[in-house]
């Protein structure tokens, strides 16, 4: 397919919360971002609106043709250092996965990256022992793109979100010139996606089973609810403070946290300093504040304009830069190219099978 150099881009982010979505005056940079919607999701009508403003005219199909990208709570992230002496045997990779990971191989598809720069990994030529796998199962990739069509979108492209938005990270902390380690924690109901990430690459990865979902038998018993359902209700609906109450909420997943940080930093020699959690909910953003002051480190608040405009994208004059938040960054990271690799999509063939 061939597109005009004035076709408009189209981009969504499908994560636990919410659809963002964007359009702009182009499919790469220098490019201009016209309109950002937001709405919840379950929330129909509020994504029926937003899809209208995003695009007022309906493709021919009826369908938002866009770059997609999504967060299963499957989703396969990890750092793995490789042996290289090993690296071309039948198998290997199979075994990476199965033992240190702990999944079924042959129910993902899985691509391998080198670790410093997100480059795929050649297997013929691997000099890099240090690689991150990234994948999904094949049953959730199915389950993202039919979430996509029965909502409207037809994904041209699907991205694993973690993957764009760890990378945009890393360019950001390399603009911004930045040699302080940054934990980065992807919140979810029953699983924290966290990692250490700096200028250079991803330095750390860890998958603890501890998400908001832990905090809400907390809620329920320092509040004396009844019962959990009530708790929950509670705790997401912002209508109550909580940040008093911050401490214990986050306790278990602080002990992992710390043992993950302590590993790093009695490894690397370099401190953890910052904090970003890009995936909270607006309700629930004092989480971040909260796990910071926990840690004794600060809470990353990027300054997404100046960055955009590093990677020759602008905003409208409605979009004020200022206004963006964290949770942006996932969507933007979409849009943001760095170098010419080939991405990292879910439905990458496996490394080993390339070989």
């Amino acid at each position: 397919m061939f597109f005009s150099a004035k076709a408009k881009g189209y981009f969504v982010e499908q994560n636990d919360h919410s659809f963002l979505l964007a359009r702009t005056s182009g499919l790469t940079a220098p490019f201009v971002v016209e309109e950002l919607r937001e709405c919840s999701i379950g929330d129909a009508a509020a994504l029926e609106e937003a899809l209208r403003a995003v695009q007022p005219k309906k493709s021919p199909s009826g369908f938002l043709n866009a770059v997609c990208g999504v967060y299963p709570s499957r989703r396969l992230l990890r750092r793995a250092t490789l042996e290289l002496k090993r690296i071309k045997e039948p198998g290997y990779f199979t075994e990476v996965l199965s033992t240190q990971f702990r999944i079924e191989p042959d129910k993902y598809l899985v691509h391998v990256l080198n670790a410093p720069d997100g480059s795929d990994l050649d297997v013929a030529k691997a000099a890099q022992k240090e690689a991150i796998f990234c994948g999904l199962p094949n049953d959730d990739i199915v389950a993202a793109q039919d979430s996509l069509l029965a909502s409207g979108i037809y994904p041209e492209r699907l991205e694993l979100g973690s993957v764009a938005l760890l990378g945009a990270v890393v360019d950001y902390l390399a603009f911004k010139k930045s040699k302080t380690p940054t934990l980065v924690l992807e919140i979810g109901a029953d699983t924290t996606h966290s990692f250490i990430v700096t200028g250079s690459g991803v330095e750390a990865s860890r998958p603890i089973p501890q998400g908001l979902e832990s905090m809400v038998p907390v809620v329920q018993k320092e509040l004396g609810l009844k019962d959990e359902d009530s708790a929950r209700k509670l705790f997401f609906s912002n209508t109550f403070d909580f940040t008093g109450m911050g401490p214990l909420l986050v306790r278990r997943l602080l002990k992992e946290l710390q043992s993950s940080i302590g590993f790093y930093e009695v490894q690397t020699g370099q401190s953890v300093g910052q904090v970003l959690c890009p995936s909270l909910p607006p309700k629930l953003a004092w989480l971040d504040g909260t796990i910071a002051a926990a840690l004794s480190v600060s809470s990353l608040k990027p300054e997404l304009g100046p960055w955009l405009r590093s990677r020759q994208i602008t905003l409208a004059d409605g979009i004020p830069a200022g206004g963006l938040d964290v949770r942006w960054m996932g969507l933007l990271s979409l849009m943001t190219q760095y170098q010419t690799v080939t991405p990292a999509a879910p439905n990458a063939v496996p490394a080993e099978k390339k070989a």
